[in-house]
């Protein structure tokens, strides 16, 4: 998966994420309203045959790119505890 920053300054940032449903993104952007330094978050998708989806982010305070960051890094750990609790209920 190659990411590109379509907007970037100190509270900002518009990532697309290319070859991708709205699907990731829209977990990004829940994730991300989780982080109180987020001031704002949205998926956008342009077009839906034309355009990339995108995650929009902004900080109130801290880098938009460290709320990024923490946002997957929570989606990672929530992805593996699901898969070990999916383990343990279809061995039942």
């Amino acid at each position: 998966m190659e990411l590109k920053v379509v907007k970037q300054d100190d509270k900002t940032l518009v990532l697309e994420v290319p070859g991708e449903t709205v699907t990731i993104t829209n977990v990004l952007r829940g994730e991300l309203w989780e982080d109180r330094n987020v001031r704002e978050a949205a998926q956008i998708k342009e077009h839906p045959y034309l355009a990339e989806p995108k995650v929009f982010v902004k900080t109130s305070r801290g880098k938009p790119q460290t709320a990024l960051n923490k946002a997957a890094d929570r989606i990672i750990k929530q992805t593996e505890e699901f898969a070990v609790e999916l383990k343990k209920a279809l061995k039942k």
